[in-house]
């Protein structure tokens, strides 16, 4: 007979085998394509040291990040794509197939790899890190407020956090709900959608300050990639008339830290001591150049 621990271990593989193959997936990999190029837009002009991806490899969220040191960090029960598995193309030209059959095979990530039993505790030192990026990680937690903190601990002042999620506003919020009402839902359990004003209020009580958020994937919740190009004129009208409706949303964050500010008497007593007695106030220079001319008006000039 399994223990607890090994029984929730072989149901966190299986739920993270499920949402793997709906990664390759006609939606997973449209999904997969925006979060890339939004991530690549975001992340492409942050300078530092060290950057983490946490969990999903299958979307490479560093890829256009130029920070020397670039580590993905999973959890011990993701599975990974074994050795030999040949990646898509691009998530574009797979969106052409038909994925009646075998999905598109995933790669390995390009970065090291390193393996923890859990997200909410990060094996790096207190503000060492420059940029954390999460791919819908909150979203599968069973504690996320754990994860924030934790990551909140790890990232150095002005160091960027990077979310992305499901928007339960929108299409694919709709299809959900409804799925989880008959019994099928279409996201892979256990997904919980977190809307942005949710997570907009944890950040908040952190420290983290909300700097961006973009909103994608407009088209319909379909299966299938023909009816998804179908629906590709979505793409640009959701961008002008429905921003807010994308299915998919990406927040970037930056830790503040408030800076000291002496103020009443300590302030008053610091420049005290630092400032020099006047050697003559403003008066007694006054009095003396008076003094001095209306001396010389009595004296009248010489001769007189």
């Amino acid at each position: 007979m399994s223990s607890r621990g090994e029984d929730d271990r072989i149901i966190g593989a299986r739920q993270a085998q499920a949402w793997r193959h709906w990664l390759a997936s006609p939606p997973g990999l449209y999904m997969r394509q925006w979060q890339e190029n939004a991530c690549e837009r975001v992340v492409a002009d942050l300078f530092g040291y060290h950057a983490i991806q946490c969990g999903n490899p299958a979307i490479d969220c560093l890829r256009a990040n130029r920070m020397p040191n670039r580590v993905w960090v999973g959890e011990a029960i993701e599975p990974l794509p074994e050795a030999g598995f040949l990646a898509a193309s691009s998530p574009a030209d797979t969106l052409q197939r038909d994925h009646a059959a075998a999905g598109p095979r995933l790669a390995l990530p390009p970065r090291p790899t390193l393996l923890i039993d859990h997200f909410g505790h990060l094996p790096f030192a207190t503000q060492s890190l420059d940029l954390v990026v999460l791919p819908h990680v909150l979203e599968f937690a069973d504690e996320p407020h754990e994860i924030l903190r934790e990551v909140d601990r790890v990232l150095r002042p002005e160091g960027r956090l990077v979310v992305t999620g499901f928007n339960p506003v929108s299409l694919w919020g709709l299809r959900q709900s409804a799925g989880r009402w008959v019994g099928h839902e279409w996201l892979p359990e256990p997904a919980q959608m977190i809307t942005i004003a949710r997570l907009r209020d944890w950040l908040k009580l952190l420290g983290l300050s909300v700097e961006e958020v973009l909103h994608g994937c407009y088209r319909p919740a379909f299966d299938r990639a023909n009816w998804l190009e179908r629906f590709a004129f979505m793409e640009r009208a959701g961008d002008r008339w429905w921003p807010i409706l994308g299915a998919v949303y990406l927040l970037s964050a930056v830790k503040r830290i408030p800076g000291m500010r002496l103020q009443g008497p300590a302030l008053r007593k610091r420049f005290s001591r630092r400032m020099a007695a006047p050697v003559a106030s403003h008066r007694d220079t006054y009095t003396r150049v008076t003094r001095a001319v209306g001396s010389s008006d009595r004296s009248g000039p010489p001769g007189a």
